[in-house]
């Protein structure tokens, strides 16, 4: 198994409350916020598979992002940052606004430094690129079930 690079696997330290462990009793909450079906289908599936991890949805756009993170108890958010309405930086910065928010794990295909930078000082804890970094999905949602997010 390939470990994370520093460069790949990054935590932005915050002032409000960001959930990174977890109680070992309960399962790991994941919401998925995909614009491409296809994608989302493929996803859903990885998640449903691991132990200790419910996907509670899967969404498509940034008004429905925020919204189910305001009214239900989300972990974790898989986050892509192109979407059918809004962008996943839009998500980022109203979360910013919220008291208590889910790790958030970037899922692009816009590997760009300067999108990596925007998106990692937003809070995102992780920034992945879709085609390289997708099988470590499973690897990542078990690190921060575990708490052992590497913060920077």
């Amino acid at each position: 198994m390939e470990s994370f690079n520093d460069a790949d696997v990054l935590c932005v330290a915050s002032d409000r409350p960001m959930l990174t462990a977890f109680d070992m009793s309960r399962s790991l909450k994941v919401l998925l916020v995909e614009d491409s079906k296809v994608l989302a289908e493929r996803l859903s599936e990885v998640i449903n598979q691991i132990a200790d991890v419910d996907l509670v949805g899967a969404v498509d756009n940034e008004q429905e992002a925020v919204s189910r993170v305001k009214r239900e108890a989300v972990d974790v958010m898989i986050l892509d940052l192109h979407l059918k309405q809004g962008t996943g930086f839009g998500v980022l910065r109203a979360l910013a606004k919220t008291p208590v928010r889910p790790n958030v794990i970037i899922l692009t295909n816009y590997d760009l430094p300067e999108y990596k930078n925007a998106a990692l000082a937003l809070g995102a804890c992780y920034f992945l690129d879709k085609a390289r970094d997708y099988d470590r999905i499973p690897e990542v949602l078990g690190e921060i079930f575990r708490g052992t997010t590497r913060a920077n």
